[in-house]
């Protein structure tokens, strides 16, 4: 089997790359191609994937809407050469249209939700993977597993941290520290946000300081004043860096699902609800969500002082932690299993959606 993956954003690598390494080991051959954005290149190229990059990402409306038919025109090249018999993706509006251009199934893993997307991938796409809480994506093409696109990553079963990480930090052993998550707001979804105020994020970082060493890890230039909290490690050295965090605490949804898994408790600032942190919060006590209004931000500072400065929180998150991985599956292990036996695969879930059960 030939299969091209593309990739939209650093966290879609993490997502792709065990069910890439899996189905090489099995035989079948697997290219991604992506935009360079953040740290994709530098992460598959760490991982040994074979891609074809597509450049720079383009920031304006004007950008966006001529970056589309661009991008078409590029993966459809790709996907003439590559001739692949399926596409896989994060929501990939070019995955899509070049996978019904040359008839070829593309199926999506989604939970973001973002309909401005939506609407331009799913009619060019044969099945849509989701978590099964409940989401306002009704389509007789989805099909619901019980996990998180995180748990294709950092499942027990996929992931062990690896402690060496605090050496690369300067972090003494017992000794706390946070991660601050801030993002760019340069998406098309971000339209509208402002996110935390700078002078807020002045704010955080003098309180948790009290109590913990504070790094920061930022889509975009840090400025000088915060520069030198700047997280220095290898995007692939993050997911340790978490694993042993006290608390991470910013604006992303993508790094506090990750502490969510890892049993790391996590303090979220947006004005949209993510469903997968809600659920995350609501049902395990996982994470915090809070707006991004002034007064939110406030109470979102006195939320981390207080988890700082808890004695337990280590062993309440395992449990936690814990009680989530027993009501969930190993989701590599089923997409593994759903690529390579599809579309018999899809029709078996519809039937028997417990059959998930066995990954």
């Amino acid at each position: 089997m030939r299969i091209l993956i593309d990739i939209g954003h650093p966290a879609h690598v993490h997502l792709f790359k065990h069910f890439a390494l899996e189905m090489q080991k099995k035989g079948h051959k697997v290219l991604f191609t992506c935009r360079d954005k953040e740290f994709e290149i530098q992460l598959l190229t760490t991982y040994g994937f074979k891609f074809v990059n597509f450049g720079k990402k383009f920031t304006s409306t004007l950008g966006k809407i001529l970056g589309m038919l661009i991008f078409d025109f590029k993966e459809l090249k790709v996907a003439l050469k590559f001739k692949p018999d399926i596409f896989i993706s994060h929501g990939s509006i070019y995955a899509a249209h070049a996978a019904w251009l040359i008839r070829k199934p593309h199926i999506s893993m989604e939970d973001t939700y973002n309909f401005e997307q939506i609407r331009l991938y799913l009619p060019f796409t044969k099945h849509v993977l989701t978590a099964d809480y409940d989401h306002p994506l009704k389509t007789d093409k989805l099909i619901k597993y019980a996990g998180y696109h995180e748990l294709a990553y950092l499942h027990p079963n996929r992931f062990s941290p690896d402690a060496t990480v605090l050496q690369d930090l300067g972090i003494k052993e017992g000794e706390k520290y946070i991660i601050m998550r801030f993002v760019s707001w340069n998406a098309s979804h971000d339209i509208g946000h402002k996110g935390i105020s700078f002078e807020n994020k002045l704010k955080a970082i003098n309180e948790f300081s009290k109590y913990a060493k504070v790094f920061i890890s930022s889509e975009g230039k840090l400025p000088p004043e915060l520069d030198k909290y700047h997280i220095r490690i290898k995007p692939e050295r993050m997911h340790d860096a978490l694993a042993f965090a006290t608390l991470v605490w910013g604006e992303s949804f993508t790094i506090p699902a990750e502490c969510s898994v890892l049993g790391v408790p996590s303090i979220i600032n947006h004005d949209t609800r993510s469903l997968y942190l809600k659920e995350q919060e609501e049902r395990y006590g996982l994470c915090y969500n809070f707006t991004e209004s002034l007064e939110d931000q406030n109470k979102a500072i006195a939320k981390g002082v207080e988890l700082l400065q808890g004695k337990e929180l280590k062993s309440q998150c395992d449990m936690k932690k814990q009680k989530m991985l027993s009501e969930k599956i190993d989701v590599t292990a089923f997409m593994v299993w759903f690529i390579e036996n599809y579309p018999e695969s899809a029709k078996i879930m519809k039937e028997n959606p417990d059959y998930q059960y066995n990954f």
